[in-house]
């Protein structure tokens, strides 16, 4: 297939390499002005990928955007116009409610969701590690996106293990779950993943699943609050030694998701008026220490 990664940070490189060693035409799209870029995961070889060639992109059968969920409407738009109608529009990102802010715009375009454990960093501009090995789930955005199970052989071909979800939304749901639990905490405190599993955040952890199981249950998902806690559980020892993308945020003062994961919890509870007082001030924390760094500048 002719593909192309917008927003070749940790996991976008992790995919190109992939997909390219997997035998696709793998082209890149960037902030970068550069023409080509180089990509060395994990010691190996560098391989060199085309850059913000339009001629590539207008040819791409499916397009994967691994940009943050706050970008995904800026990355997105100006490169409607260069592709088919029929180009397949892939988005895997933290949080929600991105997608749905570009939902009419991008209609005529089959889309898939998607939701990955695999686990990436990027020291350098031009090196990837391959941090932890996980699994990449996909689902159907729109009606047309139904079409595209198929995707799952590509991907799985490249990087197993991939499945497809017809409960996407359940599974993006317990994703942004544990983002609402480790997220804005490990931001704040910036502290590691392990660190939660500490005495002290216990009590806070206990109330934030239990405004998520509610909020979750309104939207009629599945789930408890023994479920949720076990889930939340196993991802901080899981990944005890990784820090939390929003941790590094807070830490180089950049930009935070907080809108598309604990913002999109809270819009969710409004919508059902369900009250969630500690997401909300984890949330207003987190903002205001964003809003700190811009009067700065």
């Amino acid at each position: 297939m002719n593909i192309t990664i917008v927003g070749p940070g940790a996991i976008g490189s992790l995919w190109a390499i992939k997909l390219l060693q997997a035998g696709h035409n793998v082209s890149l799209w960037s902030r970068s002005t550069d023409n080509s870029i180089e990509l060395s995961l994990d010691g190996q070889a560098s391989l060199s990928f085309s850059n913000n060639n339009i001629e590539k992109l207008s040819a791409s059968d499916l397009v994967i955007f691994t940009v943050k969920a706050w970008q995904v409407e800026e990355a997105t738009t100006p490169l409607l116009q260069h592709l088919y109608p029929d180009t397949i529009l892939m988005f895997m990102h933290n949080g929600m409610g991105a997608v749905d802010q570009i939902a009419t715009q991008i209609d005529t375009h089959p889309v898939v969701l998607a939701t990955t454990t695999q686990a990436a960093f990027k020291p350098n501009r031009n090196n990837v590690s391959h941090t932890g090995i996980g699994q990449t789930q996909l689902g159907a955005f729109n009606l047309k996106g139904q079409q595209c199970t198929f995707l799952v052989d590509v991907l799985e071909h490249a990087l197993p293990v991939v499945s497809w979800n017809p409960e996407i939304k359940t599974a993006l749901w317990t994703k942004l779950a544990i983002n609402c639990a480790i997220n804005p905490l490990t931001g704040l405190e910036q502290i590691k993943n392990g660190e939660l599993a500490d005495q002290r955040f216990s009590e806070v952890l206990n109330s934030i699943i239990k405004e998520l199981t509610q909020v979750m249950m309104a939207e009629g998902i599945t789930c408890s609050f023994d479920e949720l806690e076990t889930s939340v559980k196993q991802v901080i020892q899981a990944t005890a030694k990784n820090n939390s993308s929003m941790k590094q945020d807070v830490f180089y003062q950049r930009k935070t998701e907080i809108n598309f994961i604990t913002g999109h919890l809270i819009k969710t509870a409004l919508k059902h008026q369900i009250e969630v007082p500690v997401n909300q001030k984890l949330f207003a924390q987190v903002k205001e220490r964003e809003n700190s760094w811009n009067h700065q500048d």
